[in-house]
């Protein structure tokens, strides 16, 4: 299993919509970069990634799964790129917000913080357990 993480802006989809959409879940559309559309061609049913509001709240809000993979994204007029679907899985129990992660020595060269453009990124295993433990979760 690979952990991932996805930034949204609230205002335009947030974690509340995504729940809304219960186990039906809801393509992650409109990935317009390529190291971001690479990283969800890797993706696999089952992965996991955390769920991030951009924009003012910088921070993690909850986990979601990938529950189909990479295929053509419909908003795409000149059909270059995908989407994957996900579903929402959990709420953390605390936010973990961009300044926890940016004074967590460990969590530094996550592309959180190193590439904070980048609206799709990958997460390692010792990352996702970091923030699950900032976030007082268990999954």
């Amino acid at each position: 299993m690979n952990f991932w993480l996805f930034k949204s802006e609230p205002n335009t989809w947030s974690w509340n919509d995504q729940v809304k959409k219960g186990e039906v879940g809801e393509h992650w559309d409109g990935v317009r970069n390529y190291q971001a559309s690479n990283n969800m061609k890797k993706m696999k049913v089952g992965d996991l990634g955390f769920f991030y509001h951009s924009v003012k709240e910088r921070r993690i809000i909850g986990i979601v799964k990938v529950i189909k993979e990479y295929y053509p994204d419909h908003t795409d007029k000149k059909n270059i790129f995908g989407m994957v679907d996900l579903v929402a899985v959990k709420k953390l129990n605390e936010f973990v917000t961009l300044d926890q992660i940016k004074n967590t020595k460990e969590l530094l060269n996550m592309p959180l913080v190193k590439q904070s453009r980048l609206s799709v990124s990958p997460v390692s295993k010792a990352e996702w357990e970091i923030i699950l433990k900032l976030g007082k979760t268990i999954i």
